[in-house]
């Protein structure tokens, strides 16, 4: 990779980092605040719930306007606003207070990823966008790191409000850096790198068609079905793996945050062998998420059968589950994309994309509190595997249809 794209890769796998720092660090501590608060599991996981759905309705927003304003001014736009909203949850004294104010920053976290994969296909080129995408998504497993590292520390001395204020001095800080050194691009800038396997007729009927016709089509609405089951085994596992560890293994909160830290290196893992496994092997990016949810899929059941006899094969399991799912989202939400740049709406794919991830993760995020408070995590383990099934044979449909408009992926 030259060394100019190497600097933008650079810059956006930070921002990247910044932006998961400041949107997940609720979800890591929330077993600290319910112990703290005395509220219950359920009210604080709505703060979640929310985030999730102004999140991933956000994305849409973001997208749009990411084809049709500087995708730099609204990734600083909604920099400032997370920030400003890790300021506020330290002040907040009632969850329905932490609901309103979690979910402005779901929304204000949109307006980052669409309008970056947008500076993406601008500044890059086609080879330089697979390896950068890879790049930029192992921030988010190092923001994760993180935060999991860092806010047992901070909790010890400082209590669990000062883990938002941790995070909003990193956004403050990314901001300047965000400012000063990021190209912006004009609207209708795009390096068309339509992917080599795809044939002319292809290329040509798809750039004239609507791109929501293209989005609503069988082989994308399986897409998306997949995308929405990985959102709910992702966020929700990586949500509630500290509680569950903690619970069933009779350990501490700050021990089970810090079990945490296990997940985003399994996931920096996936990413690797998922983007080597594409480019060498499986070029049909659903053939390939299939296979990472396949491997999820024996993760899950691993852990229903193993369930409660030790905590660190759980701590391994729940992390390799998650990891997979990082390797599918890779694949449907950062991979494809890039097959719609001739149709001018990068962003816009990308953020109905991401946006399906979300819904599950709304889903999942609220549906594992109210599981696991009234049956238990037995149960929930087992609609982990239900789910994780039925992503196996969704993306392995998309696959087929995949291939007959790309035939040679």
């Amino acid at each position: 990779m030259k060394s100019k794209a190497s600097k933008y890769v650079l810059l956006f796998t930070i921002t990247y980092f910044v932006s998961y720092i400041t949107r997940i660090n609720y979800g890591a501590i929330i077993s600290e605040m319910e112990r703290d608060t005395q509220i219950s599991r359920s009210l604080l996981s709505m703060a979640l719930t929310g985030s999730f759905i102004t999140y991933g309705a956000g994305q849409i927003v973001s997208g749009i306007c990411g084809d049709k304003f500087s995708p730099k001014k609204l990734v600083t736009l909604g920099l400032g606003a997370s920030s400003l909203m890790n300021l506020l949850i330290p002040l907040c004294t009632s969850p329905f207070q932490m609901l309103a104010v979690w979910c402005c920053n779901g929304f204000a976290q949109a307006f980052m990823w669409p309008p970056m994969l947008k500076l993406m296909t601008a500044c890059l080129t086609e080879d330089e966008y697979k390896k950068g995408i890879t790049k930029v998504s192992m921030g988010s497993s190092a923001g994760t790191i993180v935060v999991y590292l860092c806010s047992p520390l901070l909790i010890s001395f400082w209590g669990w409000r000062s883990v938002f204020i941790f995070s909003a001095a990193f956004g403050i800080l990314m901001i300047i850096l965000w400012s000063k050194y990021c190209q912006d691009v004009s609207a209708e800038d795009s390096v068309v790198h339509t992917p080599k396997t795809a044939d002319d007729n292809t290329a040509a009927n798809g750039s004239g068609q609507n791109v929501f016709k293209v989005l609503f089509s069988p082989v994308l609405l399986c897409v998306m079905g997949a995308i929405i089951l990985q959102g709910m085994l992702r966020d929700g596992v990586t949500t509630w793996m500290p509680s569950f560890i903690s619970e069933t293994y009779d350990l501490s909160n700050r021990i089970g945050i810090l079990t945490g830290v296990i997940m985003p290196i399994f996931s920096i893992l996936c990413y690797q062998v998922a983007t080597r496994l594409y480019r060498k092997k499986f070029t049909n990016p659903a053939l390939c998420g299939g296979l990472f949810f396949g491997i999820g899929l024996f993760s899950s059941l691993m852990l229903v059968l193993l369930n409660g006899q030790s905590a660190g094969v759980s701590v391994l399991l729940s992390a390799l589950l998650t990891g997979c799912m990082h390797g599918v989202n890779l694949m449907l939400v950062c991979m494809i994309p890039s097959f719609f740049s001739h149709t001018g709406k990068v962003s816009t794919v990308s953020g109905v994309l991401n946006a399906c991830t979300y819904v599950g993760s709304a889903l999942s995020t609220y549906g594992i509190a109210l599981l696991s408070e009234n049956l238990g995590w037995g149960f929930t383990l087992l609609s982990w595997l239900a789910l994780a099934l039925a992503g196996t044979a969704l993306c392995l449909v998309a696959a087929r249809l995949w291939k007959r408009i790309f035939p040679k992926t």
